[in-house]
């Protein structure tokens, strides 16, 4: 595997101040995390598919969630947007999901069928009523049943 990305020590010093600050036991190496976390995010990986070049998976994940939780990315997105000043360009994102037509129905009877109760009460199973049907049309029509 290459060499992995990290952050420069000019940008770490733009991020460094936006960190929470460690209680007792030193972190790890912050640029380390930080370029593993963007690296899992970037790629689309599962926490345990980072190379090892960026230290431990469960750390990457338990930094990222914490700090998540605590709004540190928050919070270095919206320095770093407001450092840049007012845009020149804005950009519209017209990402949009295609659902299949049966997708609608789902609730009705398909995917999650309703609770016993509310839908189709006071009826019988097919199969008992084809049984039933069968059975009184044998004791009426029977040359016995006369």
């Amino acid at each position: 595997m290459p060499e992995p990305f990290l952050p420069t020590p000019a940008q770490m010093r733009r991020l460094k101040p936006r960190f929470p600050r460690p209680h007792g036991v030193p972190r790890v190496d912050d640029r380390r995390v930080v370029s593993g976390i963007a690296f899992v995010l970037r790629n689309g990986l599962r926490w345990r598919d980072a190379p090892p070049a960026y230290g431990p998976h469960k750390t990457l994940y338990n930094r990222f969630v914490r700090w998540s939780r605590m709004g540190v990315f928050d919070r270095i997105f919206a320095a770093l947007a407001a450092e840049a000043g007012t845009p020149d360009r804005l950009i519209v994102d017209a990402t949009h999901l295609k659902a299949h037509r049966t997708a609608a129905s789902l609730l009705k009877g398909g995917l999650f069928p309703a609770a016993s109760g509310a839908r189709g009460a006071g009826r019988t199973p097919s199969s008992t009523r084809s049984a039933t049907g069968r059975a009184a049309r044998a004791s009426c029509c029977s040359p016995r049943g006369n």
